[in-house]
This record gives C-alpha cells, structure tokens and sequence, in this order.
C-alpha cells in the first residue's frame, strides 16, 4: 500500500494505492485562499498539514485498511510558493502562491537586475515569471525586512509538507525549476542568482539540500506516524511540484502525448528528453520529475474564470454545463479575454477580463458561460501552440481538473486544439503520480528494478467513456473565432499576432 497527497490551491487530496488493485481510496479537504489588494494571494501553511491530516484520515477509511500496511508517501505540491522558516522550523510568513501577482514589479526588477530576457534564459535555461518564487523572496526583502532577516530555510509547498513529515529539508530538479533561482538544464541551485536576488542570505545555508527524484527524502517521524496511525519507518519520497506528479499520473513520461489540466489554472506540457529553451521565454523549460525535462505552459485562468461567471448568475456546475451547451458554437459572437488574475501566458500580469462583442441581442447566460469556457480553452491552444514540435507530434491530449469532468467542455477541448482527448480513470492525477512515485523511490531502496513505465503501466487507466474526437464541422469554425481571438490580444494588449 502507498498514499499520494497533493496540496493545491484549492484542497488536498490523498489517495491509497494498492498495486495490485490500482487506486483504493481518496479524498480531499479544503483549504482557505487569502486574497487581497494588488494580487495577493495567500495561505498559511498550518492549514495545509490540518487538511492532510482529515484527508488521510478519510482516504484510508474509504480504502477500509490498516494505515500500518502503507509502505511509503509521495508528496505533490502546487508549484512556486514561498514557505520561508526560521531557525525553529516555523513559518515566517503566510505561502505566498502561484497565482500571486503582487510581486510583478519586483520581478521585473529581478529581470533587469539578471540582465533582461536573454540573459535570464542563457542563465536559467527559462524566463523568470511573476508567480515563480524568486520575486517572493525579493518582495519579502523589501516589505518585511525584520522577516526576512531571519530566514533561516526556503521551502516550496511540498518541500514543507516532507519537512513536516520527515523533518529533513530537501527540495527534488522538478518543483526547484520553478523557483527562479534554479538552473534547469544542469539541475543544480543558480546560487549567482539567488544572491542578486537575496544579497543578505547564504545559499549555501537556505536552500534546501537537492536529492534525485528517484531518491527518498527520509522516514515519517515517529511522533507524525503515530498521529497519522502508521508504521515505523514509513519512506517518504522525494515528491515534486503538481505539474511534474499529474505527468507521471497520466503516462506523460515520454515524448508523444500531452498533459493538460483544466484547474484553477491552466497548465499544458509535454515530456522530453532534452531541455527546451524556447526564444519568448514563455514556455517554462522545467526539469521532470522521471528524468528528463517536462516543457510547460501556465495560464492563470481557467476554472478560476468559469467558476466567477456560473456564480455570477447564481448557477450550480450542472447547471452552469447545460448553459454551455445551449449556446452555439462561438456564443453568438461573444468573446472574452478571461484574465481575472492576470495572466502569466501571454505576459499580462497586470491585465483584467473583459467581454467583447456584446449587443442587446446576444448578451445572454448560456453565451456568457460558454463564451468563458470557450476563452479560457483558447488560452490553452495559445499555449500548446507554444510547444512547437513537441505538442504537433502528439496523438492524445490527456485531459485533468475538474474542467475535464464536464463533456461539453471536453469536446470544446477537442475541437480547439483539433486532437483527440481522454480523462484517466483517477482524475486526482497529481495524488496519483506522487504515489506512483512513492512506489518507485520504495522499490529503488528495495533494490527492486521496475521502471517508471512499467509501474505507469499498471497503474494509470484511461475512462475510454471519455474519450472525444474533433467534429468535423466544428474544427473550421474554431479556428477562425481563435484567430479572432489573437486579433483581439494584439488590439488591447499588443501581443503578437
């Protein structure tokens, strides 16, 4: 028996995995998102350990075991948030998250300081973004400096969870990517740049020590395994970011498939087995977490933007599904740009949403709430069509988040992108692969020789019920409203056509 966990921004979820059976148990607990003034976007970190806590619990009742059977956890963690700890181990400061844009200013600072665009990408291997953790630790320096002065350890989320869990503070290539101050094609620490960065702190002193992927981070700690009701001598393994864990939960470990969640953000990558540094800088050259490296694309808007429209009229998601799909095609000539939070792909952080072309006839429920999903899935295209090579050769999109439970949307997807896309029978991907990478970093301490692959094998499933191909007729149609839709990015916000 193995359990995934995934801290996201929304909820944490658990799942139990039995190896021979594949998943026996999830659940999830909710956590608070603290917004404010300016993009802020926050939440304490003691609220992800109590949400574990209750979604163990449950995830371990569902699967009706004994938690002293559990041989090993992996940890997934929402990418990029700032866990800063004193020398006790106790957070300084609220996690500053992902979708955190009050720091935008401070990451222009850091591009210029670093040298501008090119010179980020020569250093890094990708473009430092608003939202990565680098501008965190500069706006913490420059708001907090009492805070700051004292930080004694740097953590991402799932970082802290595995400190929480073993008390070693170690951080794996995949999640680290994400940092800002991590060099993704050598996979070490840039500590060059984190002292322009953070000129008060030692690098050396911290950030975390690096470990494989493969690597375990330690054992539970005797007191947290009695309290979760496990054995002694539990493995905790390395874990990564979500991106790098729902990769390895929906197959995506080698080239020719595509991994797109429709989250609270979007995100969209593929595997490859060389970095790729792509010349805008918009497509993150992350490292993954089953070696080799996973090219990826962030939209900050896509379940974030549908869920403000369907409770703007007040409508439940069944509800808020049978609207889309009592519009046409195009919603009657309405469009929106859906960048409530800003937007990291294009590079808007500073942008707002907007309506675009409503009349008196056509300014309707079911066409706003299909013209937002439309927007948000061409916001998705606009970063698949970012991956070049890479997403041109895949045959499949693997669709997760909860955005992928609804068939109408899936069939949107389908049409945009003009490919076809299935949901894995686990749709809480992330769990999933940190307990599939659990059941590899155990095998690896075993001596064990199953790879990655053999293990995603028996592991991870596809719901061929969810299976959806482009329509014919659609396909045209979507591609001249998208080509509708970069014109109005290029009139409001100059991107590029």
């Amino acid at each position: 028996m193995y359990a995934g966990v995934d801290c996201g921004t929304q909820s944490t979820k658990v799942v139990i995995v039995d190896t021979a059976q594949g998943v026996i148990g999830e659940a999830s607990h909710a956590h608070r998102l603290d917004e404010g003034e300016g993009g802020r976007r926050e939440q304490h970190p003691e609220e992800w350990i109590e949400a574990l806590r209750s979604a163990f619990a449950d995830a371990v009742e569902q699967a009706k075991i004994d938690p002293r059977e559990i041989r090993a956890i992996g940890v997934s963690g929402q990418q990029h948030g700032m866990v800063a700890l004193d020398a006790r181990g106790e957070p300084l400061y609220p996690a500053k998250l992902w979708c955190d844009t009050e720091t935008a200013l401070h990451n222009e600072a850091l591009v210029e300081k670093l040298g501008g665009h090119q010179a980020c990408l020569e250093t890094l291997g990708l473009m430092l973004q608003t939202g990565y953790t680098a501008s965190k630790v500069a706006w913490l320096r420059d708001t907090h400096p009492d805070l700051y002065r004292r930080i004694d350890t740097l953590l991402l989320p799932h970082d802290y969870l595995n400190f929480w869990l073993t008390g070693e503070r170690v951080a794996e290539s995949g999640d680290a990517s994400g940092t800002g101050y991590f060099d993704t094609r050598s996979r070490t620490w840039h500590h060059d740049v984190f002292r322009a960065i953070a000129p008060e702190l030692d690098p050396e002193r911290v950030l975390p020590r690096l470990i494989d992927s493969r690597e375990p981070v330690g054992r539970v700690r005797p007191e947290v395994a009695r309290e979760l009701g496990l054995s002694e001598n539990v493995l905790v393994a390395s874990g990564g970011g979500d991106n790098m864990m729902a990769a390895i939960g929906t197959g995506n470990i080698a080239p020719g498939l595509v991994t797109m969640s429709l989250g609270t953000s979007g995100t969209v990558c593929a595997f490859a087995d060389h970095p790729v540094v792509e010349a805008g800088g918009l497509v993150a050259n992350f490292c993954a977490s089953s070696d080799g490296w996973l090219p990826l694309v962030c939209t900050m808007n896509v379940t974030s933007a549908t869920t403000r429209v369907r409770e703007l009229f007040g409508f439940d998601i069944a509800t808020f599904g049978e609207q889309v799909a009592a519009a046409p095609v195009g919603a009657d000539g309405v469009m929106i740009l859906p960048f409530f939070n800003g937007e990291r792909v294009p590079a808007l952080p500073h942008a707002t949403a907007s309506f675009v072309g409503l009349t008196s006839r056509n300014t309707t429920p079911a066409n706003l709430c299909r013209a937002v999903v439309e927007g948000t899935t061409f916001g998705m295209r606009y970063g698949l069509d970012l991956l070049g090579p890479l997403a041109q050769r895949a045959s499949q999109v693997r669709l997760v988040g909860g955005g992928a439970r609804s068939p109408v949307w899936r069939q949107i997807v389908a049409d945009v992108l003009d490919v076809e896309v299935i949901c894995p029978n686990v749709t809480e991907a992330a769990a999933l692969g940190a307990a599939i990478q659990a059941v590899w970093c155990d095998d690896y301490v075993r001596g064990a020789n199953r790879t990655l692959a053999e293990l995603c094998d028996g592991l991870v499933s596809l719901d061929q019920q969810t299976l959806t191909r482009p329509q014919a007729a659609n396909v045209p149609r979507y591609q001249a409203l998208y080509r509708t839709y970069r014109q109005a990015l290029a009139e409001r916000y100059h991107v590029p056509v």
